[in-house]
Parts: structure tokens; sequence; C-alpha cells
């Protein structure tokens, strides 16, 4: 018998799921649609906000000392600059000396900053799976007939799409972003139009993993703990969400997420848990197939 309540349940798990994955895909999208590059170290950029979320909220005891509510707030913003800095560094070292190299060399290094930044993780936190604690948010949960909607899934759903209405609205609306789809387009017309390609290549190597690194804080708000490795599976999924709705293209990111993780709990709760990600990629395996440029191809520059 179909149970509608058991449909939404896994509905909102899934929205809030691919809100996460979109959040971590757009890190991935940005950097490709200017560099036509993907940056291997997304992964663990987005664990490292895990771990300052982490460090913040439980360590330095934000939440007991500033109460849930402003200790959330402000840990978000305190990541996004943290994780944001530390994206710049990475395009500093491992990329921008390799700009004008072979793209295989970039390639490499992106491979070799992650392993770098995987076991830097590792040796700063350990390797043990740390918690963030049942107490950082009120044990809350709206009932609305029988769908039960807890606080957690509703914050972080809010956030993510917060985050991502406003990372619209900048590329779409202003002109910095204007000169990142310039650049994404095709970086020779945009510097002839006086676009420093070099500063806008700089600029997404900021917002990127200043997206990827709240994904991360909020994976531990969600899950309730994290661990040094755990960027590897969750960068498999955006990429893979990337792909889905369009890699290089922003809104695709979003809806690809969000697809992935309706298509994850659905599979859960329709087929089997121990199915779930081969239902995934079997849905990517047929989108390359009929759909090789994604749900929302990007654009590219007609050549004359």
């Amino acid at each position: 018998m179909y149970d509608l309540n058991f449909f939404l349940q896994q509905l909102s798990n899934g929205l809030t799921r691919g809100s996460i994955y979109a959040l971590i895909a757009l890190g991935y999208t940005m950097v490709y649609g200017v560099m036509k590059l993907i940056n291997f170290a997304h992964g663990e950029l987005f664990t490292l906000g895990a771990f300052f979320g982490y460090t913040l909220l439980v360590t330095l005891g934000l939440a007991g000392s500033l109460g849930p509510p402003l200790a959330i707030g402000l840990s978000m913003i305190m990541v996004l600059g943290l994780v944001a800095l530390a994206g710049h560094l990475l395009e500093r070292v491992a990329y921008r000396p390799l700009r004008h190299s072979d793209r295989l060399a970039a390639v490499v290094s992106a491979l070799g900053a992650s392993i770098f930044l995987q076991n830097a993780i590792m040796l700063k936190w350990g390797a043990q799976y740390r918690a963030y604690g049942a107490d950082l948010l009120p044990n809350v949960v709206f009932r609305v007939g029988g769908f039960n909607l807890p606080l957690v899934r509703l914050l972080v759903f809010v956030a993510a799409v917060v985050v991502m209405a406003f990372l619209h609205a900048f590329i779409h609306r202003t002109r910095l972003g204007l000169a990142i789809r310039a650049s994404a387009i095709d970086q020779g017309a945009a510097k002839l139009m006086g676009i420093d390609v070099r500063k806008v290549i700089a600029l997404v190597f900021v917002i990127g993993p200043a997206l990827g690194g709240l994904a991360g804080l909020l994976v531990g708000l969600y899950y309730g703990q994290i661990n040094y490795n755990m960027g590897q599976l969750y960068g498999l999924k955006a990429f893979t969400a990337a792909i889905i709705g369009g890699i290089g293209n922003i809104t695709g990111a979003m809806v690809g997420g969000l697809l992935l993780g309706l298509l994850e709990a659905l599979g859960e709760g329709y087929v089997s848990v121990a199915w779930k990600d081969a239902l995934t990629f079997v849905v990517l395996i047929m989108i390359l197939v009929f759909r090789p440029t994604g749900l929302l191809p990007e654009r590219v520059a007609e050549k004359l």
C-alpha cells in the first residue's frame, strides 16, 4: 500500500542530502567552467570545512558560550572565510605555477594536493571519527499530519538553498559574475574585453572551496560525526552530480546535486540501502550515454 508520509519523509531526506551535494558540486563546476580542470583536492577542502566547524563549535566551545543559534551562524561565516583562504593558497601553490604547462601536470598537482591535505587533516585531528555532539541543536521535530521534519534537516536545507540563491544572483547580476561567465566561455575574448582572467581564476578558487567548506560544516551538523577521509566519497558524489547537471554549468550543478540526493533517498526507501549507490551510477551511465553533456550543458563559444 502506498504510504504518502513515508514518501514525504524520503523526499525531505533527499532534498537535504542533495542540497549538500549541490554545494560541493558548485566548487567543481566553477573551477572547471573557467579552467577546464577538475580540482581533485576539492573533497579535502570540504573535509577541512567540517573539521574547522568541529574545532569552532566543539573544541573551542562556541556553542556553549554563545548559544547554538549564534554559534552556528558565526561558525558558518568563519568556515566560509577559512576554507576560502585555504582554496586561495591551494591555487597559488598547486595551480598557478603550472598555468601554462600541460594540463596533465595540473591534474597530477591536484592529486598531490589532495593526498597532502588528507594526510594533513589526519595528522592534525586524528584518524578516528569526531562527533559534533547531539546538543548543538535542540531536538525539535515539526509534525505535519504523519510527516516528521527534524529541525536540523530544515536548517541544512534552508542554509544550502539560501547560499545557492546568493551565488546564482552574484553570478548573473554583478560585474564580477559577468567576468566569471565571460572567462568561462572564452578566456581569450575576455582578455580582449579588459577582464583580468588571472583574478577571475583566483576568485573561483575562493568561492568554490568556501561553498565546499560550508557543506562540510552542514554534514557535521546533519550526521553528527566526521572523518578525515570522508571527502573521497562526498567528492565523488558531488562530481557525479556536476556531471549529471552539466559540468561547467552552475545551475546544472544545483539541479544535479538535488536530483542525486533524491535518487539516493528514494532508492534507499523503495529498493535497498545496499543498492542506492549502484542505482545512482546506473542513472549516471544512462545520462552519459543518452545526454553526454548533462541535463544542462555548459555554454561554449562558437568558433568562426
